[in-house]
């Protein structure tokens, strides 16, 4: 998909957005699969969060005039302009849309000129703290939160802000964890089996794909494969559409970090850490060798008991802490 697909794409939908909260308007277009974890798509979409967002709240603004040109400017953005040539694209993002507002040129004497350079230039040195390698969600996060507080402090209307918690760690491989600002530090889950190619496999990739905002997700052996189970693989393609090969592989428990659960597949393995609080047994079958249908009722079984994890722990007083043992 071109870049100027993946803008059409942006603009269309972020029109359908009602909400206040910009970051919010962020992470329900961030979900799209047109969206990169990393990528010049975000000089556009960054602004038009703020946009929607502003109109939403009663800004005076035609927001369909006002994507369009802040597409056409984000377009003109190119890609690794905050490594080549030290300006974030996110934020200038969100400056282009503060342009759009105030119908800011190069020539403008009204003042917006100056307040729009300050805050870009307040956004800009908030990212030279926090040090890169770059992270364009971080980076889109850093300018949103400065670009609320511009608009609620100018322009009459109230955008809505909330905390800030990362849930797009487990994709970056580059992730500087706790050294962002919006870390969310989540436990972590160590699914464990013999090999490390079949059921904790599995485990994992669920794991990622429906509690990442929850705990990190590992599996791990005692002893490994050369590769995943083949027809894992390609059954959990069939039914998620995720490639569990392209971010996993067979691996022995030194390989990962030292989890704060360890969960048992069922396989009769004596999990070897320390000082664990829960340590559960889902007492599952392997399936390797079996049917499609053995594989499915599997891969079902793994997911609600995944599910069920999910559901006890978002609704925890403590999020730190699991509650495995609450649903057995």
């Amino acid at each position: 998909m071109t870049l100027n697909e993946r803008a059409e794409l942006i603009v269309h939908d972020i029109k359908m957005e009602t909400e206040t909260n910009p970051i919010r308007i962020f992470k329900n277009i961030a979900k799209k699969e047109y969206i990169s974890i990393h990528g010049p798509e975000h000089h556009i979409l960054d602004g038009a969060c703020l946009l929607a967002a502003y109109r939403n709240a009663g800004g005076d603004i035609d927001l369909d005039t006002a994507l369009e040109q802040l597409k056409k400017e984000g377009l003109k953005m190119p890609g690794a302009m905050c490594g080549l040539w030290g300006v974030c694209g996110a934020v200038t993002s969100i400056g282009a849309a503060l342009a759009i507002i105030d119908g800011t040129g190069p020539l403008s004497a009204d003042g917006t000129w100056g307040n729009h350079m300050k805050f870009t230039s307040a956004a800009i040195k908030e990212l030279g703290k926090i040090n890169g390698p770059r992270c364009c969600k971080r980076d889109a996060m850093v300018g949103l939160q400065y670009g609320i507080e511009y608009v609620n402090a100018n322009y009459g209307v109230t955008l809505e802000k909330e905390e800030i918690k990362c849930t797009y760690s487990d994709s970056n491989a580059q992730c500087i964890k706790e050294k962002c600002p919006y870390y969310n530090k989540k436990p972590k889950v160590a699914f464990i089996c013999v090999h490390n190619s079949c059921r904790s496999q599995i485990a994992e990739c669920l794991g990622r794909h429906f509690a990442s905002d929850v705990f990190e997700s590992y599996s791990a052996g005692t002893e490994t494969k050369p590769q995943i189970n083949q027809d894992a693989v390609r059954i959990m393609k069939e039914l998620y559409g995720i490639d569990m090969e392209k971010n996993q592989y067979s691996k022995r428990m030194n390989e990962i970090p030292d989890p704060d659960i360890a969960i048992s597949m069922g396989c009769n393995v004596n999990c070897p850490f320390i000082g664990r609080e829960f340590d559960d047994n889902w007492g599952l079958e392997d399936p390797t060798g079996r049917s499609d249908d053995d594989f499915k009722l599997i891969i079902q079984e793994i997911e609600e008991k995944m599910l069920k994890i999910i559901d006890v722990n978002r609704s925890a007083l403590n999020p730190e802490a699991l509650l495995f043992r609450s649903y057995i």
